[in-house]
Order: C-alpha cells, then structure tokens, then sequence
C-alpha cells in the first residue's frame, strides 16, 4: 500500500507557505497593507498626543507641537514604532491567512523560557560591552556628563523598561519577522532572505557614518541569522530590547541625554568596534546554548487537502456507497455487515444469494412483478432440480437446462 507523503518541513524564513491556500501575492499585498497600516496608525497615535498636550498647555513649539520634555517626548517616539505590533500581526492574520504567532516563532507563540534565558545571557554580555565604552576618549564637554538626579533618573528608567521591549520588538517584527519571511515566500535560501533585511534595517536608521552603517548591518544580519538558526524571534528580541535599555539608559542617566538626535548610525568607529564584539560574542553565547537545548526550528507545511470520499494520496478513492478497496463491489442494494447480500425484493436469507452479486428482478421467486410467493428458508423452488451438491445454490427448474449439470 502507498504510503501518505510526509509534510514538508518550512524553516523559519518560509513560514508564510504555511497558509493552507498559499498565493504568491499574499506577501507582497501584506507588505503594502503593513506599510499603509502603519502610517495610519502613526498619526492616529499623533493626534491623540497633540489633543492631550493642548488640553493640558503644554507649550508649544515653532511647528505649533506641544513640548512634552524628553521623557515624554522619548516616550512618544517609541510608542510611534510599537504600534506597528498589532497592525502587523492583524496583517498576517487577514491577509497572510495563517496564525498570527507564525511571525513569532515556528511553534506559533513566543516562547517564553527561552527568551528569558536569551535575556539573561545578553545582559552580562552587552553590558560588558557597554562599559568598555565608557573608557574611550571623550570630545564632549562637562555638561555631557553631568548627573541628572535619582528622581529624574527613576522616571525616565521606568519609562524606558517599559517600552522599550515593545519598541525593540516592533523591529524585530517587522524586519526580521514579516520582511524575512516575505523574501522567504519566493526565495528557498536562508541568506537569500536574510541579506535584504539586515540592509533595510540600517537604512531605515539613517545615514551617519559609515562605520555606524556597518554597525547596523552587523547587527540585522547577526540578528537574522539568529532568528533563522533558532527559529523564531526570541534571540533578536532579547538582542535588541538589552541592546536598547543599555543605550537610552545611560543617556538617560544625563541632563538632556534623551534629548538629543543622535542614534547607532552616528557611532564612531571604536564605539562600532566594541559595540559588534558584544554581538558577536551574544550570538556565540546563543549558539552555545543551543546546543544544549532542544529547540524547534521547523514547522510542517500543509498537506493538499484530502480526496472528497477520503482516499489517501497515492490511492485510489473509495465512493461511500462502495466497495473496500480490494474487495468485491458489492450491490447498492447491500447486505447486513457479515452476511451475504440479500435483495429486497424478498429473497430470504439463506437462499443461495451469491455473496457480492445482486440479484436481478424477475430470477428469483417472491419478486414483485412475477407474484410467486417467496418460498420459506432452507426450500427450493416447486419444480426445481435437485442442487448442485456441496452448494446451498438452488437449482432451475426441471427441463430448462438452468443451472444443471451437464448443461451449456
């Protein structure tokens, strides 16, 4: 017997085939429909902003924008790129047509334990980093460096472990999440799906320097080999949410430190140079732990959808009404399971119905067209010839040559 094929196994990047009715353009409306969808979300977010900083005067700006300080002002910043979460996940759910959670990893959900141990071991890792920066040269002035006081210290970090996750993970998301498995849709190799990202996330930063652009692609591209090796986003968030609270927290820790514009693309090149040995060495760090941990890095692909009348693939289908494979088709008339087939014109069991035949109006007594009476079990026709010997098969009757022995 054939045996049913084995669902294909999609890594990570290759999860959007797993809609049960994939289409090639379903990747391609999403990413406009995230786009547009994020936009909208953005100045919806705006004007409540602008209504609530009207209505408590704050002072406005030369652009007529209320001045919310840098606290509140940070705080708006990151909430405008968090929004982007649930426009993207209603996105893969109504137009991707599968689960939402497949964006966060192949399981379908963000697996909690694991992105704790990630946590845990960037902390160390990045901060380690972190603080080797604190021992390059400074350009700045004295007010670079000034203290701004524990209360405003304790505001702004509260703040920041806040939303600083789902800013971090808004990215993640959208870059090495929906853009990955987007290229991942047409294109079979992991690198083929990764590059693109790790370029258009150190785009959408800006243009500093060059040395911050190369830091940025390091970082997209560590983060996105991450994300394909354990399969899903639980590594790169983790990444990114540490890598994140680390730098808004010490600029926070200054006077007009959440103030200023400059971002990752900006760094110089021995900030960059520490700043990649700590990813580096996070993603060594996670490569380690996974070859201690069982994690899962596939999902199976859909099968096609069955046969109608439940045939296997590879088989033949089998109509409801019929026959077992590799049995005998039996009469539609059919018979009691683990009896022969009896007609229902009154052929009464036990007659001599031939198992898998039906028996055909006008041949046997007790049809209705012919008006014999139906003759009683174990007895045969009056008139007819004695049985075959050895068979419960009634005989012709006498003179036609129905049935006899010795007759053509």
């Amino acid at each position: 017997m054939t045996q049913p094929p084995l669902a294909e196994q999609l890594p990570y990047h290759r999860l959007a085939r797993l809609a049960p009715r994939h289409q090639w353009w379903r990747p391609l409306l999403g990413t406009l429909v995230v786009a547009v969808g994020y936009v909208l979300a953005v100045l919806v977010l705006m004007l409540c902003f602008l209504v609530l900083g009207v209505a408590l005067g704050y002072p406005e700006d030369a652009d007529g924008w209320p001045e919310f300080g840098p606290v509140s002002g940070t705080a708006l910043d990151l909430l405008s790129i968090a929004v982007g979460i649930p426009v993207l996940l209603l996105t893969v759910r109504w137009i991707g047509r599968r689960p939402a959670g497949t964006v966060s990893s192949v399981t379908g959900r963000l697996r909690w334990r694991w992105l704790g141990l990630c946590v845990l071991t960037a902390v160390p890792v990045l901060a380690l980093a972190m603080g080797a920066m604190f021992l390059l040269p400074s350009d700045g002035g004295e007010a670079d460096g000034q203290w701004v006081g524990w209360p405003a210290f304790g505001r702004a970090l509260a703040m920041l472990v806040v939303l600083v996750p789902l800013q971090a993970a808004a990215e993640e998301y959208v870059f090495r999440g929906w853009l990955t498995q987007t290229a991942g849709a047409f294109l079979r190799s992991p690198w083929a799906a990764l590059v693109p990202q790790a370029v258009l996330f150190a785009a959408a930063h800006g243009w500093g320097t060059v040395w911050g652009f190369a830091d940025l692609l390091v970082f997209g591209a560590c983060a996105g080999w991450l994300t394909w090796r354990t399969g899903g986003l639980e590594a790169s968030i983790a990444l990114h949410t540490v890598n994140n609270l680390l730098a808004f927290g010490v600029s926070a820790a200054v006077v007009d430190g959440l103030a200023s514009d400059e971002t990752a693309a900006d760094a110089d090149w021995q900030t960059v140079v520490l700043d990649v040995a700590g990813i580096v060495l996070y993603t060594a760090a996670v490569t380690w732990w996974l070859r201690r941990r069982r994690l899962a890095r596939t999902a199976p692909a859909p099968l096609p959808p069955a046969h109608p009348y439940g045939a296997a693939p590879g088989q033949w289908a089998v109509h409801p009404y019929g026959p077992v494979p590799g049995t005998w088709p039996v009469h539609p008339y059919g018979a009691v399971p683990g009896q022969p087939p009896v007609h229902p014109y009154g052929v009464m069991p036990g007659q001599g119905v031939m198992p898998g035949q039906g028996v055909m109006p006008g041949q046997w007594p007790g049809h209705p067209a012919t008006g014999a009476p139906v003759a009683p079990p174990g007895t045969a026709h009056p008139g007819a010839a004695a049985p075959w010997p050895g068979t419960d098969r009634p005989a012709g009757p006498a003179g036609t040559g129905e049935d006899t022995p010795g007759t053509g």
